[in-house]
């Protein structure tokens, strides 16, 4: 699949937004985090801004972006409608959330029925997202078990790590949530290395016979049917020679996964500022890898279309 960058950036940052958000709504409500005015709005304001950017940034791979309202009405069949659905849906409580436990400094009550549907609403709409992919069947890659767990443990991931970032800037860290953002860093590396692993050995059982419905002999191409590139062999027939593929996948396990881990570990041991620095530089070091991993996503991804050229 070709690896626009603007699905490449709305995977990445509306995956790390939601996942701050959801943490914030859960965590905040309940008072495990302290009400605090500049805490709460550079919070919510990175969860809210993060998820904006994405979902605006998603607009620009359509042919005709003024058109994207129309997708709302098709959330019976369509996940795509359902997650457009979804996260506006989640503005409402995380709006009503964000004026209780920011504006107004409260915790529970209404706000932390508020934070927690925000939270709710969150991980509903990452579900969304990551079944958009997992129900293709045409692509064998991206129909398997491992995509929507992968898009919950990576939302998790990035989300926790953002939120220690943050707590960690404002000398409030907590070792607990230090030690979970490393834990939800080796998870990710872990279920990343087991979808890679999945799919390198992916038999797929289409072939140019069963797409075309011809069983006896050989099927192949003469010729094809037209002389010049199409719309289907840009976006469903993109490749990545292999060796450039095993480059970038040494990249993402490093600056997605072990880096991140490493300076989180290294964050234990030492007194604030520095932990607050390592922290900061985890989240960036964090973002960077996984819009490379994103990019991976797409670019390995071989659609059932490409049969029907030869490919």
């Amino acid at each position: 699949m070709h690896p626009a960058f603007s699905v490449v950036f709305f995977t990445t940052a509306t995956g790390a937004g939601y996942g701050l958000l959801a943490l914030l709504g859960v965590l905040g409500g309940f008072q495990i985090i302290p009400p605090d005015f500049w805490l709460g709005l550079i919070g919510m304001g990175l969860a809210l801004g993060l998820i904006a950017a994405g979902l605006l940034s998603s607009t620009g791979h359509l042919g005709r972006p003024e058109r994207a309202w129309r997708a709302f009405s098709q959330w019976r069949s369509s996940w795509l409608s359902r997650e457009g659905v979804a996260s506006v849906i989640t503005f409402v409580p995380a709006g009503l959330f964000g004026i209780g436990w920011v504006l107004f400094g409260r915790a529970g009550g209404w706000v932390a029925i508020a934070g927690l549907l925000a939270a709710i609403g969150a991980v509903v709409t990452v579900c969304t997202t990551g079944m958009i992919y997992a129900s293709l069947k045409p692509i064998a890659q991206w129909h398997s078990r491992f995509t929507l767990p992968a898009y919950l443990i990576f939302s998790a991931m990035t989300g926790s790590v953002l939120l220690n970032a943050l707590l960690q800037c404002f000398a409030i860290g907590s070792k607990t949530l230090l030690a979970a953002s490393v834990l939800l860093g080796l998870l990710g590396w872990g279920w990343k290395l087991a979808t890679w692993r999945y799919n390198d050995r992916l038999d797929i059982a289409t072939t140019a016979n069963t797409a075309t419905g011809l069983a006896g002999g050989t099927v192949r191409s003469l010729e094809w049917p037209h002389t010049e590139e199409n719309y289907l062999l840009k976006e469903m027939g993109f490749r990545i020679a292999r060796k450039y593929s095993a480059r970038l996948r040494q990249i993402t396990q490093i600056l997605a996964f072990a880096l991140p881990v490493l300076l989180l570990a290294a964050a234990f041991a030492l007194p604030w500022p520095f932990a607050a620095m390592l922290s900061v530089l985890a989240a960036i070091v964090q973002f960077a890898g996984m819009l490379v991993e994103r990019w991976l996503f797409f670019a390995e991804a071989k659609h059932t279309v490409t049969l029907y050229y030869g490919r």
